[in-house]
Formats: structure tokens, C-alpha cells, sequence
């Protein structure tokens, strides 16, 4: 199963509205994502209480995995979307 390691790049880290973006990407995509901390139980991505109740801050390292047609495509996708400061990106980002 492919996976990425990425730490969160949000000042605030995957709260409100980061998590909230987060999640829709995860949702959008065309295989079914998972989420966890280093040593953790892995929650869906697309799940926003799950998401929270990881407690990601700023630099907090999350591990992604998908299976399927698309996972790498997926997890590239939403790697990239972690890595950025969503908030400070425009509200459509």
C-alpha cells in the first residue's frame, strides 16, 4: 500500500478551516485515503472528526495511504495540500 509522510504545514495545523479543506480534497479523490500519526491507528481522511481528533499542529509529521487505481495520484495530491499554509491561502484554494 503506497504512503506518504508529511508534516503539516498550517501555522494553526489541522484545525477549523485546514482540516475542513483537507477533508474535501480527501473526499474528492477516486480511493478511499487514510490518515495517522507515526505509531497510530489510521482514520479516514475523509471523516472530519476523525481528522481532528488526530491533534496535528504546525510540523506535526502524518502518515497517508491509499489503495487502488489512483492512490498515488491521491496521495500525491492531498502530500501537497498538507504541506502548504492553508491559512493564509484564498478561500476557494
Amino acid at each position: 500500500m503506497p504512503e506518504r509522510t508529511v508534516p503539516v504545514g498550517s501555522t494553526s495545523g489541522l484545525h477549523a478551516r485546514p482540516a475542513a479543506i483537507f477533508v474535501a480534497a480527501a473526499a474528492a479523490q477516486p480511493v478511499a485515503v487514510s490518515v495517522r500519526r507515526p505509531g497510530g491507528r489510521p482514520v479516514p481522511a475523509r471523516s472530519m472528526l476523525s481528522v481532528l481528533s488526530l491533534g496535528a499542529t504546525h510540523g506535526t509529521e502524518l502518515i497517508l495511504a491509499a489503495e487502488g487505481d489512483g492512490a498515488e495520484a491521491a496521495l500525491d495530491a492531498l502530500a501537497d495540500l498538507l504541506r502548504r499554509n492553508l491559512d493564509e491561502e484564498p478561500v476557494d484554494a
